[in-house]
């Protein structure tokens, strides 16, 4: 027991002392610079005409983004301006849109996407040649880069406002 007592009390001794904490190690690595997750959105206002099959290819430049193969890709279409006592407000909608017509007919605002681009079209069950340029001409899209990391953790991904929510720092780009 005398032995078990002093064997405890240095145990206790030796771990209490403490020493010189020795040099300071040397600095980590600086990380690489640019942008953390934060996403890029691209503004851009194309015409559908019959000569490219009612369909417009962006394609993203490389010196302004890196997509990835993970990366999500939305499409959103702004719809109208509404007045608000703070100024004008942007209604941006999610591709696939769709508009009805009185007389049954249907035109879609779509997309599909790689890694190099977007391929904004009009589909439907309509006669496009017979759309009126309301829907045709000087439509404003806003395209969303948004990493596969912020995705995961984001399921709002439809609502543009959500989207622009989470990432306050992504770059809205006007391509002309």
């Amino acid at each position: 027991m005398k032995k078990l007592s002093l064997l405890l009390a240095i145990i206790f001794i030796v771990s209490s002392c403490e020493g010189d904490r020795g040099p300071q190690g040397p600095p980590g690595l600086d990380g690489a610079p640019g942008d953390a997750i934060i996403g890029t959105i691209f503004e851009i206002e194309i015409d559908f005409l019959a000569q490219d099959n009612f369909s417009f290819i962006f394609e993203f430049p490389p010196n302004e983004v890196e997509v990835f193969e993970s990366d999500i890709v939305k499409v959103y279409l702004l719809e109208e301006t509404v007045s608000d006592p703070s100024g004008p407000v942007d209604v941006w909608t999610p591709l696939p849109n769709s508009f009805f017509f009185n007389d049954g007919n249907q035109l879609v605002y779509n997309y599909n996407h790689t890694f190099f681009d977007v391929n904004i079209f009009l589909d439907g069950n309509i006669d496009l040649n017979t759309v009126s340029n309301d829907f045709l001409t000087d439509q404003v899209f806003r395209i969303a880069i948004i990493p596969a990391d912020f995705a995961e953790s984001n399921e709002n991904l439809n609502s543009y406002e959500s989207v622009m929510e989470a990432m306050p720092n992504a770059k809205v780009l006007k391509v002309q």
